[in-house]
């Protein structure tokens, strides 16, 4: 009794409001086996927290939340569950974070930097990744498995 307890105290505390210290506004691009999107959004983080909220016509469809856990409408979820649900089984667990914050992927792997920013191709059996970072975007894509993100300053 006493682990599902704290099971369950830590499951929701993972789903707890957090107070975020940066909030930017982009124009979001995400195509994904269960995510396809294009529109306004926020990307809000703190030291140990990330949101990503989603909007269309002014009105907010999609939440994910990320620290220990990664929270969506449908529950929280362990990083790699969530990678596994929502993107592919093979990606680090910290790759949504790092593509949210425009930090380098898996362990700066063939990183390349720019004047104002990086680039990274990755390829493997599993992945065919091209992810570039520069001032005003990030874009990640990958070829093999059709995953996209952008994120553009809004002006």
């Amino acid at each position: 009794m006493r682990y599902l307890l704290v099971a369950l105290v830590l499951m929701f505390s993972g789903c707890s409001l957090k107070e975020y210290k940066h909030t930017q506004s982009k124009i979001i691009i995400i195509k994904s086996p269960k995510i396809k999107f294009a529109d306004l959004g926020y990307i809000r983080n703190s030291d140990k927290a990330i949101e990503l909220e989603l909007f269309i016509a002014g009105n907010s469809i999609k939440k994910i939340s990320i620290n220990h856990l990664v929270c969506v409408d449908e529950g929280c979820m362990t990083k790699s569950g969530f990678n596994a649900d929502y993107l592919n089984h093979s990606y680090p667990s910290d790759l949504m974070q790092n593509i949210l914050l425009s930090k380098p992927i898996y362990d700066s792997i063939n990183l390349t930097k720019t004047d104002n920013g990086f680039f990274q191709k990755i390829q493997n059996e599993d992945v065919d990744i091209k992810y570039k970072v520069d001032a005003k975007t990030t874009f990640f894509k990958d070829m093999k498995n059709n995953i996209i993100f952008k994120f553009k300053e809004a002006e």
